[in-house]
Formats: structure tokens, sequence, C-alpha cells
């Protein structure tokens, strides 16, 4: 795409200033900047006189020319409004337009373009809608294939949907008509450039210090374990926690549809999938990944999601002698994980025996860990169960810790506890053979 093109594509941004609302998400917006802002782009593609599709220039140079075309345009403007300005309109030529200033946002955790003149954000688990807007339906395409355009892929009317990362890590879903109603759609979440501890989520009311023990004993003491819970319930967020507790001499294996992962550890092998190139060929899904794994000597295999046909594969390599393997997928209950796991086993095209598969789960998964999003917006890991067997065909297990609401507080939260069942795990008995020490008193009630 031409510098005009990306150019005229573009619109203005906005400076976020305080939420009002729950409801709106304020940003300013001035008529008088906006004309502005027009003239300058337009002297920018004067300035530049290229067809070239990027700017190869260093931010600050970007940023000096731009200040300079502005004091040429004879408007009078204080200095607060031409770094404003300046900033407004590097964003539009070098970066994702209105959804910048969202970007720059520490506090805001998701943005969502479901429309042009539509966009959300999550802030403090709240969703709230923005006043900022893209230009048309051609410049919300237009920054799609900036984001995806670097990562080799693609997103028409041929393939309409797209997952991708920022630069940052954060991650990137696309999709766009006839697939879309509405017009393209963005949803970006973002990525935390320092990963979170478990100090950070016993800090937000995630789980208990007791709770964090035990999943450190269990990670280290290599157990399998499954992280469960809906869409935007933080699963990857704890994964990438638990992942930590790897001791740092083992050889980590990650599969992830697109990269999310922060893992401090020495020895790490990130693996990503891709998707189909413009003929349709050459995709590699998450269950070749995970097959290929087995052949390179992993110590732990890590698969950001298990959602098909992997299920089965990933079965196989923690009963093969992978122990200590993570994982998420999307449910609402330890027991309908197990559910989940048997259905996406026979999505494999293995014509299992429904006896056979949950035999797998069984051998297979120690631990299931399941968190939630609360209606007041907050995450927590609601319940830490163990499968401990099958009886009459069934799959047993019993919970080690929940978490027990008691309705809302007077500044509307969620208030509650998290308590142990008074269950000693068997899995103890897996974790001290692994040498990982344990204390007894973490499930006293």
């Amino acid at each position: 795409m031409s510098l005009l093109e990306k150019l005229g594509k573009t619109t203005a941004t906005k400076d976020i200033t305080k939420i009002e609302t729950e409801k709106v998400y304020k940003v300013e917006v001035n008529e008088k900047h906006e004309k502005l802002k027009e003239k300058v782009r337009n002297a920018i593609i004067d300035e530049y006189n290229t067809n070239n599709s990027e700017i190869n220039a260093e931010t600050a140079e970007v940023k000096s020319m731009i200040k300079r075309l502005l004091l040429s345009q004879g408007e009078s403007i204080s200095r607060f409004e031409e770094s404003k300005l300046v900033q407004e309109i590097y964003d539009d030529v070098m970066g994702l337009g209105p959804l910048e200033p969202l970007l720059r946002d520490s506090k805001v955790s998701e943005i969502m373009v479901n429309a042009a003149d539509e966009i959300y954000v999550e802030k403090s688990g709240k969703l709230m809608l923005t006043s900022a807007k893209f230009k048309d339906d051609d410049h919300v395409l237009n920054v799609i294939n900036r984001i995806v355009s670097p990562l080799g892929r693609r997103c028409d009317e041929s393939s309409p949907m797209v997952d991708a990362r920022l630069a940052d890590g954060s991650r990137v879903n696309a999709i766009i008509p006839p697939i879309a109603l509405k017009g393209p759609s963005l949803t970006i979440r973002k990525f935390s450039s320092t990963p979170l501890e478990i100090g950070d989520l016993i800090g937000f009311g995630t789980l208990s210090h007791k709770m964090a023990n035990f999943l450190e004993a269990c990670v280290k003491g290599r157990c399998n374990i499954i992280v469960a819970g809906g869409t935007g319930s933080g699963k990857t967020t704890l994964l990438n926690v638990l992942s930590g507790y790897i001791f740092d001499g083992e050889r980590i294996v990650t599969i992830e549809d697109a990269a999310e992962l922060q893992l401090s550890q020495s020895h790490i092998v990130t693996l990503e999938a891709r998707p189909a190139n413009v003929e349709g060929k050459g995709a590699i899904a998450i269950r070749d990944l995970v097959c290929n794994a087995l052949r390179m000597r992993p110590d732990r295999i890590v698969v950001g999601e298990c959602r098909s046909g992997e299920t089965l594969d990933m079965l196989q390599a923690m009963n093969t002698g992978h122990d200590g393997s993570l994982t998420t997928v999307h449910a609402n209950s330890p027991r309908d994980v197990v559910a989940r796991l048997e259905t996406m086993v026979m999505m494999s095209g293995m014509q299992l025996p429904e006896k056979a598969i949950r035999e797998q789960i069984v051998s297979a998964i120690d631990i299931i860990v399941q968190q939630s999003r609360l209606r007041d917006g907050s995450r927590k890991i609601v319940n830490i169960s163990e499968i401990i067997g099958m009886e009459e065909g069934t799959v047993t297990m019993q919970d080690i810790f929940t978490f027990k609401s008691k309705g809302f507080g007077a500044d509307g939260k969620i208030s509650g506890e998290f308590s142990p069942t008074g269950i000693r795990p068997r899995a103890v008995d897996k974790i001290k053979g692994n040498g990982v020490s344990f204390n007894d008193d973490w499930f006293m009630k």
C-alpha cells in the first residue's frame, strides 16, 4: 500500500481523558484540530513524494518533520496543542491510528472494534464504550493489514479471519466482511510488558497463599495440569505464571496459535501454528506441532490451548513420559473439562471407545484449575480439583480448594473466601516422589 493510501485511510486519534462513567470512555474531539491535521497529512505526502508503503525513519525524525509541517501551516496553536497534534498524526502515519492511545493506556486490558464507529475497551474488568472512531471501514482494514502483513499473513475475502500478534506480543484477532456483517472487526488482548507473578495474582485476589503453594508444588512435582475457564477468565495469564515454576534446567517446548507465553527459563523452544497461504497450502496446525514436539526431546510440553484433535496427542504425551505438561481448555467447570476433553479427542478422527478415552484422561491428567471471571470483573480460581480414577465408567474427581462467594460488598466487589476442602490430594505421592517438599497444613480447614 502506498504512503498516499496509508495516509488517506487514517484518521485522527484523541487523547484519553478521565473516565466519567463505566459506560463511556471519553476522548477529546476538536474540529479545528481535525482540519489542521488533514493539511499536515497532505504536506507529509508532498514532503516524501514517494509510493513506499513504509517510512524508514526514526520516531524522533518523523515527529520533528511533523512539527515542522505543523508550524508551516501558519496556525496559532499552544505548545500543548502542538505536542498533542504531533502525537496524533504520528499515530496515524506510523501506528494503528485511533487505537494507539488505548494501547498506551496500561489500565486497558482489551480493545474491541465492533465497527468503524464502535470501539469498546475492557478496563479494570469493566467493558466501556469509547468515543474513539475510525474514519470508515477501509481505515479499519488498513490497520488490520498493517498488523498482519509483517507476519506473512493476510485478511481478505478468501481468508476473512486471522489470528496475529503485535510487536509487543499482544494477541490480535480480526474478522472482516462477508463474515462480519457490521464491517471489519478487530479484537486485541493486550500483552503486559512485565509478566505477572504469583504474588500479583494473590494481590488481585485471584487465589490464596495456600493455593499458590500447592500449585507451585504441583508444577515442580511434575503433575499434569489443565487450566480451564471461559473467554477472558485469565487462563493464559495463569498458565504463564505456572510455567514459570518449571526448573530452569529443563527443556521446555511451548506450542501456541499466536505466541504469548513469556517464560524466563534458559532452555525454551517456542513453536507457533501457521495458517494456509494464498493457495490454501502450507498450514501448520497445533496438532502437527504437538506431534513434532514429541521428537524434540522435551522435558515439558506447554500448549497454549487445546481445542481440537491435538488433545489426543497431548494426552498421549502426558501418558508416555512427559509428566509435568500444561495446557488450557475452554470449560465452565472441572466436570465440563472432562466432557470437553472427550469431545476433542473424538475430533481427532480416531474411533476410540468412550471408556478408552476416559481411561486416557484419568491416567494423564492430575490437576484441573478452574478459573472464572466473576460479575464484578474480577478473576478468581474457583476450583482446584484432582482426577482420582473411574467408577462404573465415570471419571471421578475431588475438590482440593474452592472459592465460596458471600455476595457483594459495599464497594460493589464480590466478597468471599478461598477454602481447602480438608482432602489431602493423592497427587502428594507423585509430588514427593519427584523430590518436592510438601506441607499438609495447606489442606487443613
